[in-house]
């Protein structure tokens, strides 16, 4: 881990031109993290850009990022001219499709920056990409290449690396027996990023639509195995309807994680005919990653996800079965 690492901070420093970019329907962890370098690398003089499959959600309009970030699928014909790519937050290529394809065609060095485990059944990451599974973000990560370059923080860095670190550690709920999210947090403040406005945009921005919208889906739970498993569908026409973003569907499952007897559960979002994002999550007794994998997806052990065709009640069935399982070995 620690030759990735340097030779990381070898291929910056030797890079002219260097391309950022992260997983598609990109979260706080992944946006923080590659602006938060983008902004770095901006004060040393690198030519720099960001380049992402697709749109990002409104929830984030307060790091710009419309400004900063070229979206592959508004620019599908652009060719990537780079030195290196940074892609933050992943280790699997899929997530990238199809503006990965143009890094290839590109012939640039591909270095992949994530604290998720390794995929065991998809592709693996370019060698030697830095993968820290004891990183509780991104984020930390993207502080560690900043301070490992000498680059001084500014208003701009701190206020993306924060949001990257409490978005993905939940307001520091998930930090893996760790102090270092706390002590990256307690440098961040000290400079005027505002965390109290951070933390609304991230977390309190609860509109009356999506209200509306949660409150009729999680009407609709289905349990099984005595309540320790559960199962909710959201609808894509539902999130149109209501002018939500796909990431808007994230609070389901931490709704759904909440009640007390659950140990896993499931959310399919519709993202078109026979097309659902598959979200898992599991309080800890049982890792769900595997059955993520198996579907073609990945994440972390206890929260992960896929994207999967097919029929509804069949893959809900496949899905509800396999955590069963588990839970009863």
């Amino acid at each position: 881990m620690k030759f990735a690492f340097e030779n990381l901070l070898l291929s910056i420093q030797d890079a002219q031109s260097i391309v950022l970019s992260t997983h598609r329907q990109c979260d706080g962890d992944g946006l923080g993290a590659e602006m938060a370098l983008f902004h770095a690398l901006k004060q040393i003089k690198k030519k720099v850009k960001i380049i992402n499959v697709d749109k990002t959600a409104k929830k984030y309009r307060f790091l710009s990022p419309d400004e900063h970030i070229l979206y592959f699928e508004e620019h599908p014909d652009t060719v990537i001219q780079a030195d290196l790519v940074l892609i933050f937050d992943t280790n699997d290529e899929r997530l990238l499709k199809p503006l990965y394809g143009a890094f290839l065609k590109s012939q640039a060095k591909i270095i992949f920056i994530d604290h998720h485990p390794r995929l065991q059944l998809g592709p693996a990451p370019t060698i030697p990409s830095w993968i820290d599974t004891s990183a509780a973000s991104t984020g930390e990560m993207a502080y560690r290449i900043i301070k490992g370059l000498q680059i001084p923080l500014d208003v701009d860095i701190a206020r993306a690396l924060y949001t990257s670190i409490t978005f993905d550690t939940q307001l520091f709920r998930y930090i893996r027996n760790s102090p270092v999210s706390h002590e990256i947090a307690a440098e961040l403040v000290r400079l005027p990023i505002q965390p109290q406005v951070i933390h609304k945009h991230l977390f309190g921005e609860q509109t009356v639509s999506k209200m509306k919208l949660l409150a009729q889906a999680l009407g609709q739970i289905e349990y099984f195995d005595d309540g320790r498993v559960a199962s909710l569908k959201l609808h894509s026409e539902d999130l149109r309807k209501n002018n939500l973003d796909p990431d808007d569907a994230r609070d389901g499952i931490d709704f759904l994680m909440n009640i007390d007897m659950l140990e896993a559960a499931v959310l399919f979002r519709e993202d078109g005919p026979s097309l659902y994002k598959l979200s898992l999550r599991s309080k800890g007794r049982l890792e769900v990653l595997d059955i993520a994998e198996t579907l073609g997806g990945g994440g972390h052990l206890y929260a992960s996800g896929a994207q999967v065709k097919g029929k509804y009640e069949t893959l809900r069935d496949q899905v509800v079965a396999h955590l069963i399982r588990s839970l009863n070995k």
